[in-house]
């Protein structure tokens, strides 16, 4: 099933429009989530809104926006001002001019979207932005309104749509020298540069985002299902931190252990690896667990020494 559309507006180029929606081209929803659980209960713990005074519960209808003068004072803001001055940014993307996207510095980027056409209409306007952002071989610079702010977006063509990342203002990204200024300038011998430079070429291989485990997000899988089958935890080993060494020894050492180790497979006609499906094919629920009666009667049956789920392998490499 496809995600919602987090905006539906108009997409312009001059005099050229068309309707479009923007998706999120990213998800955190198949991430292990946990909730916060009363250990006496079993049971599920819920946040009431209260006011900080008086302790008592507000409805909904009561609550608004408010902004901190000081301590004990708000300046309150309604819906309908908030209304009176949104941007025409709020249902359209006006394409304001064409940059290089390598001038575009990488602290800017906040997170990508897609972008596609909205119903069965505007498919050719579309098609002709599209084209001629590729064409130019350019970034093309917007603006957008999401959760009542109004963001800078970047379109860039991407296979038939077009992908927007939002862009942070300069006045969200913070001036490095304020952290730089401070390390310190060493003399690097040319040795110790070689050595690095063996290393890095040891370790160079193609970018593959589908080679990147989430070793944790798999660690907390398996502590899950062994929890759940109440097979005992083990607990990992203690890291050693190992002596220290001058840098020179550490980079030879380096260089040794990057020389046994296998060079990295570069794979021909790769097939496209199946995505996992989160969660929920990776963790099995128990039924009646959550409540109090269920912890009895699970503590009741005897446990039957059950194989943990794990998660789906990854696809091997062809070639």
């Amino acid at each position: 099933m496809a995600p919602r559309a987090n905006w539906k507006g108009f997409l312009r180029l001059s005099l050229v429009t068309c309707p479009v929606a923007l998706y999120p081209a990213t998800s955190d929803t198949e991430k292990v989530s946990f909730n916060q659980v009363n250990r006496k209960t079993g049971h599920r713990i819920k946040y009431a809104k209260v006011d900080a005074e008086t302790g008592e519960e507000v409805a909904a209808e009561d609550i608004m926006k408010g902004y901190k003068v000081d301590t004990d004072t708000y300046i309150e803001i309604t819906k309908d001002e908030l209304d009176d001055i949104s941007l025409e940014s709020t249902r359209t993307i006006e394409i304001d001019e064409f940059v290089p996207k390598a001038d575009i510095d990488s602290r800017y980027l906040i997170r990508p979207y897609y972008l596609v056409p909205d119903g069965k209409v505007g498919h050719d306007a579309f098609a002709v932005i599209r084209e001629t952002i590729r064409n130019l071989n350019k970034v093309a610079i917007g603006r957008v309104v999401l959760t009542n702010r109004e963001h800078v977006i970047a379109l860039e063509p991407l296979g038939k749509g077009l992908m927007g990342t939002l862009l942070r203002y300069p006045y969200e990204v913070r001036d490095e020298k304020e952290y730089f200024d401070d390390v310190q300038d060493v003399k690097i011998t040319k040795d110790m540069l070689d050595l690095a430079k063996h290393i890095v070429e040891q370790k160079s291989a193609d970018f593959d985002p589908e080679e990147f485990d989430d070793r944790y997000e798999t660690a907390l899988i398996e502590l899950i299902n062994q929890k759940r089958n109440g097979l005992p935890v083990a607990k990992p080993a203690p890291k050693s931190t190992g002596n220290v060494i001058n840098l020179m020894d550490a980079l030879k050492r380096s260089l040794a252990n990057e020389q046994q180790a296998p060079a990295p497979a570069k794979a021909k006609g790769k097939k496209p690896k199946k995505r996992a499906e989160g969660q929920r094919e990776m963790l099995l629920p128990i039924a009646g667990s959550g409540t109090a009666a269920g912890k009895r009667a699970a503590k009741e049956e005897p446990k039957k020494a059950e194989k943990p789920v794990r998660a789906p392998t990854r696809a091997k490499k062809a070639g």
